[in-house]
C-alpha cells in the first residue's frame, strides 16, 4: 500500500450505476486519502460524479493492484469502506501533507485549499502477490 502510486475509486450513484476512477492516494491507520487536485477536471470538485456519487452512497471500493507479464507475480488489495470529503482541519491538512510526501509532482501542483477524499477502511480483500 505505501508502495504503490496509484489506484482505482469505484464509487456508486444514487441509482446504483458504478464509476471507477483512477487515482493517486496516501493510506496511514486505516483510512485512504485521495485529492481532489488541480489536474484537468470536467467540473468544480463538488461537481465531479466520484463527489456527488459519495454523498449520494458513502460506501465505496478502492483496488490497488500490481500487474506483471509474469503471471506468478500479480495481485491486488481491495479495500472497502465509507467515504467523505474533507476540506478543511487537523486531518485534512495531515491527509495533504501525506499526499505531498509521496507524490513530488505535487510541489509543483499544490495541494493548499483542495478538497480531500477520506475512506474509513471497513473491510479488506486481498489476492495473490501484495508485496510488490
Amino acid at each position: 500500500m505505501q508502495t504503490q502510486r496509484v489506484a482505482r475509486l469505484a464509487t456508486v450513484d444514487e441509482r446504483g450505476r458504478p464509476h471507477v476512477v483512477p487515482i493517486v492516494f496516501a493510506y496511514a491507520e486505516d483510512r485512504l486519502y485521495t485529492p481532489i487536485d488541480l489536474k484537468p477536471k470536467t467540473a468544480a470538485p463538488h461537481r465531479l460524479r466520484r463527489v456527488r456519487n459519495i454523498a449520494a452512497n458513502p460506501q465505496v471500493q478502492v483496488i490497488v493492484d500490481s500487474y506483471d507479464e509474469d503471471w506468478a507475480k500479480l495481485g491486488y488489495v481491495q479495500l472497502r469502506g465509507r467515504a467523505e470529503l474533507l476540506e478543511d482541519g487537523d486531518e485534512h491538512r495531515h491527509a495533504l501533507e501525506l499526499l505531498e510526501r509521496k507524490y513530488e509532482q505535487y510541489a509543483t501542483l499544490p495541494l493548499h485549499g483542495r478538497p480531500v477524499i477520506k475512506v474509513v477502511i471497513e473491510d479488506v480483500v486481498s489476492w495473490g502477490r501484495t508485496d510488490v
